[in-house]
């Protein structure tokens, strides 16, 4: 008995195509979405006519494919016609509107904008965009500090049809009353996927990114079972993407249980957003949960306090919520003998055993 019977050979790989497991990855089709996908294209339908296009406010749980979805009747749009500019704008990374305006310039191909006012950027806009017709897609809206351009874009810009992607439905709340007044929104709302639509999306992206018969059945049924336990198809593609480099580690030919139960272990390595990429009040907030986990929220908020930090309670909480969804953390809610309040939980101090 040969003892590198089941080794990978020198140059041999499990993946075909890694990339496909990348969560930003736009897959050609976006299965069990084709519902979602049909109210994307009659919101957009009536600008082909020549006609102002409808609005809608699109919602639901993290990871469950409200932004590839969208992106993928973009990518559609843009293949049928010039008429209409599609703008995609993540409000995480733009979420001012001198950032947004910027963005949107150097979308349209304009350079030279460091000494551009907020008022200068929106004329070219303005200009380029009302010689035909556009779709505005803003995600993650619930990450804006300010949302005057939307005020701006609703009524200055002439024939368009505007996206808002939030994982919360209370965001709507929060605009203010005259953007909702002229917006007017279509509601449209991201159900979670079910254990079989998540089996079968995973099947599909492990088809393209790994080698034919690599996966044993069961390591691919261990992984889906954490994938619906998150309810985050994200979280599916990390741990693929960690099961496949585990195997390949150890040159093994086959992706065994063992190699799935060793990548569930690093589920708290994933982060949606990369740590070094967050902004530097974030990146406060985070360092003090590192020290505080598994304390109250209030508690926690009272060490910023005295610590110097400027944010008011609400505007902490939303940063929270903000590292919640980024799975920098987690947070429970639990009863008292003075109310309901939330404990925050640095992910780097979640057990083992808690998977």
């Amino acid at each position: 008995m040969s003892l590198f019977k089941d080794m990978l050979r020198s140059g041999e790989t499990l993946f075909r195509d890694s990339v496909v497991l990348d969560y930003d990855f736009q897959p050609k089709i976006i299965k069990y979405r084709e519902n979602e996908q049909m109210r994307f294209a009659t919101a957009i339908r009536p600008l082909l006519q020549g006609h102002n296009g409808r609005h809608l406010f699109i919602y639901g749980a993290p990871g469950i494919g409200k932004t590839a979805a969208c992106k993928h009747v973009l990518k559609e749009l843009e293949e049928e016609t010039d008429e209409v500019t599609t703008i995609y704008i993540n409000c995480w990374k733009e979420n001012t509107t001198f950032k947004i305006f910027s963005r949107i310039c150097e979308d349209l191909g304009h350079k030279f904008l460091q000494n551009k006012k907020t008022t200068d950027l929106f004329a070219l806009i303005k200009a380029k965009l009302n010689k035909s017709s556009a779709v505005f897609v803003f995600d993650e809206i619930d990450k804006l500090e300010e949302m005057d351009f939307l005020y701006t874009i609703l009524e200055d810009i002439y024939r368009k049809s505007i996206f808002l992607i939030t994982n919360y439905r209370d965001s709507y709340s929060e605009l203010d009353e005259r953007i909702r007044s002229r917006l007017s929104p279509e509601f449209l709302h991201f159900r979670s996927y079910s254990e079989g639509e998540i089996t079968g999306i995973l099947k599909q992206r492990m088809e393209y990114a790994f080698v034919n018969n690599c996966w044993e059945e069961e390591a691919f049924k261990e992984l889906v079972e954490k994938c619906t336990e998150t309810n985050d198809v994200r979280v599916g593609l990390y741990l693929m993407k960690e099961t496949g480099n585990i195997a390949e580690e150890s040159s093994s030919i086959k992706v065994t249980l063992a190699h799935a139960a060793e990548a569930i272990k690093k589920v708290d390595n994933f982060y949606i957003k990369p740590k070094e990429g967050l902004e530097e009040d974030l990146r406060v907030i985070l360092d003090l949960v590192k020290d505080y986990s598994g304390k109250k929220i209030g508690d926690i908020f009272a060490a910023y306090a005295e610590m110097g930090g400027e944010l008011c309670y609400k505007s902490f909480q939303r940063r929270i919520n903000k590292l919640k969804e980024g799975r920098f953390l987690t947070t429970e809610k639990v009863g008292g003998s003075e109310g309901n309040t939330t404990i925050i939980y640095h992910c780097g101090h979640k057990k083992l055993t808690e998977f």
